[in-house]
């Protein structure tokens, strides 16, 4: 159970009182300490709708006790490590990250400049000093806390709280000097009854992809769920579940390199009828008023909107969804397959512990790298399932 301290008052986050005290600190721009270690740690107030929520401070998750629930992983144990700093700098005052992306955000004429989610196989991987449209929904994703699971959130994640912690992540990011939240649609829920009003603010909020008079065209960032991928006649439109009367489209080339880049995740998405397939792709709008998509990347999420990248990790996701352990699944970010990375971290008891998924494809170079990667961190325990040499081992919870 966590505590607070707002100036000088210490609150408990069970206590009955606590959302007028968040909201008077809200209005008086408190910032709160987190009690897990003395003096405590600042933290962040982030309301949504007519609740208030405390939230770790960008970068500041290892600082934490392993048993708080603000606690995450070092950044070295994923993907995350080698871009803090170089693709990602995070201002520890305001908590603002600068994120330096590869992909364009402009359209010149009929011709975008060349992306990297999916046309260009990922040139960029391993490399630190850029995002890849993919990394960015990893990132997103991962400060929207939804890497993050305990059985006790079981059936409590939805679509609507899914799009209000991406919208707030976006909201502390910085992308080509602009914040993100400006370029980022996330679909809202579609409700029948509401279908006008929703058209409306969906125009509104496309505003700054229409076209201009003259000039470069800017483009804008979708972050949805896909439904589908149907046939034109001359290339393929995007269905985004919650606004199935707005499809985006693909051209010919787009949609078979996309098809060749994440073949994986879209075999994953189509072998298991419960996870969901999440895209994000840079789109502009036509003066006849088409959505067409210049970039794209996949994403694939089990059930409870945890991703995997692997049938294994899936079993490794399914396992830790039945804990009320508190687990954070890992991300690859811009590391290629070969590099060894935590599937997930388990915090359990007082000592927190890495989880490892070792291919079948694994040789001696990806062993050592892995021996080196789990001695860098002797505090953190190593549990490792060498996927080739049988079932998954038992998990250590309590």
């Amino acid at each position: 159970m966590r505590r607070f301290k707002l100036a000088e008052q210490v609150i408990e986050e069970t206590a009955p009182d606590l959302q007028p005290v968040l909201a008077y600190a809200y209005r008086k721009r408190v910032r709160p300490l987190c009690l897990c270690k003395e003096p405590g740690l600042a933290m962040y107030i982030a309301q949504v709708g007519e609740q208030y929520i405390v939230k770790r401070m960008p970068m500041s998750g290892g600082g934490h006790d392993p048993a708080c629930p603000s606690y995450e992983p070092p950044d070295e144990l994923s993907g995350l490590g080698v871009l803090m700093g170089s693709a990602i700098q995070v201002d520890p005052e305001s908590g603002m990250s600068a994120l330096k992306v590869a992909f364009s955000l402009t359209k010149i004429g009929t011709r975008a400049a060349p992306g990297v989610g999916a046309l260009a196989n990922d040139t960029i991987a391993g490399d630190a000093k850029k995002l890849s449209l993919r990394s960015v929904l990893h990132y997103l994703w991962h400060q929207a806390e939804l890497t993050a699971w305990t059985s006790k959130w079981a059936g409590r994640r939805h679509w609507w709280n899914i799009r209000w912690h991406l919208v707030e992540a976006a909201s502390q990011m910085m992308v080509k000097g602009g914040p993100l939240s400006e370029i980022l649609f996330v679909p809202e829920p579609f409700r029948t009854t509401d279908k006008t009003a929703i058209e409306q603010r969906r125009t509104a909020a496309l505003v700054p992809a229409l076209p201009p008079k003259g000039g470069p065209r800017k483009l804008m960032i979708l972050v949805g769920e896909v439904k589908d991928f149907a046939p034109t006649r001359i290339g393929h439109r995007l269905i985004v579940k919650h606004m199935p009367d707005f499809p985006l489209l693909l051209n010919e080339s787009l949609y078979s390199r996309l098809k060749g880049r994440f073949e994986n995740e879209l075999a994953l998405w189509d072998a298991d009828g419960a996870s969901h397939l999440m895209a994000i792709a840079t789109f502009g709008l036509t003066p006849a008023g088409l959505a067409v998509v210049e970039d794209m990347a996949l994403m694939v999420v089990a059930e409870n909107w945890v991703p995997y990248d692997s049938a294994y990790e899936k079993r490794v996701v399914d396992t830790l969804a039945k804990l009320r352990d508190r687990s954070v699944k890992g991300l690859r970010y811009n590391l290629p397959a070969e590099t060894p990375t935590a599937s997930a971290m388990l915090q359990c008891q007082s000592q927190p512990v890495a989880l490892y998924v070792v291919p079948p494809s694994a040789d001696n170079a990806y062993e050592e790298a892995l021996e080196e990667l789990i001695s860098s961190r002797p505090e953190i325990g190593a549990w490792i399932w060498r996927t080739s040499e049988g079932e998954i081992p038992p998990l250590p919870f309590r």
